[in-house]
């Protein structure tokens, strides 16, 4: 209750006038989040920082086009926020070290374990696991296993909590192919190109848990796979 009482929330970025510290937490969209800057920022006093929760974009592209790439820094929680432990830290080539070390004692204060990324694509988490589980798409693909296969041969062989399959409905099949696209085109290379099943399933909506089908078909109990 006296978490609650001291939130407030609002559809007006003046809300932000006073804010220390403003997370970013937009869809895995770099448009929409540079667009998201253009407009926070006269909003912002001067010593305001700026994080964003990007899993997979340039900090330094993303702190460009704010008027403070210098208080500017990426800070990666892992999905669902409540319950994973971890989040991911990434300085931009202009984060200054003040920026850093505010957003590293945060981090810690907010009970939560960091790891510190360089700015590459997709960072530390996200540049091993959106390929395992784009391997497990092309595995479907290629016919090796169905999906309850898949799923089970990585939870019961792996020990995983979730196989990639259901970890992908999870995530958003969505995100999954942006975060594998900003791998293909900020690294050049076809290891990490896109399944062609993941972009069909995109292209018909299923996108997931989010809609109700993706690799598996949620208006269901269980859930049936749809492949």
């Amino acid at each position: 209750t006296a978490a609650i009482a001291r939130i407030s929330t609002g559809s007006d970025l003046s809300v932000f006038h006073d804010a220390d510290l403003v997370v970013e937490a937009a869809t895995e969209n770099e448009a929409l989040k540079r667009e998201i800057f253009k407009k926070l920022v006269p909003n912002l006093k001067p010593e305001a920082l700026i994080a964003t929760n990007t899993s997979s974009i340039s900090i330094t592209r993303l702190a460009a086009s704010t008027d403070r790439p210098s208080k500017f820094m990426g800070m990666h929680f892992m999905n669902p926020v409540p319950v994973m432990q971890l989040v991911e830290l990434i300085r931009g080539i202009a984060t200054d070290e003040a920026t850093f070390n505010a957003i590293a004692e945060l981090t810690a204060n907010i009970g939560k374990t960091a790891a510190v990324a360089e700015d590459f694509p997709a960072f530390i988490v996200n540049r091993i696991l959106l390929p395992m589980i784009n391997e497990a798409v092309y595995t479907l693909y290629e016919g090796v296993g169905g999906v309850q296969a898949i799923d089970t041969a990585l939870k019961l062989g792996a020990n995983h909590p979730m196989g990639p399959l259901e970890l992908a409905d999870f995530i958003g099949l969505d995100t999954c192919l942006a975060v594998m696209q900003v791998l293909y085109e900020g690294l050049a290379d076809s290891k990490y190109r896109p399944c062609p099943l993941l972009v069909k399933y995109v292209e018909a909506g299923w996108v997931g848990r989010k809609v109700g089908r993706g690799f598996y078909d949620y208006s269901k109990t269980p859930p049936v796979p749809t492949r």
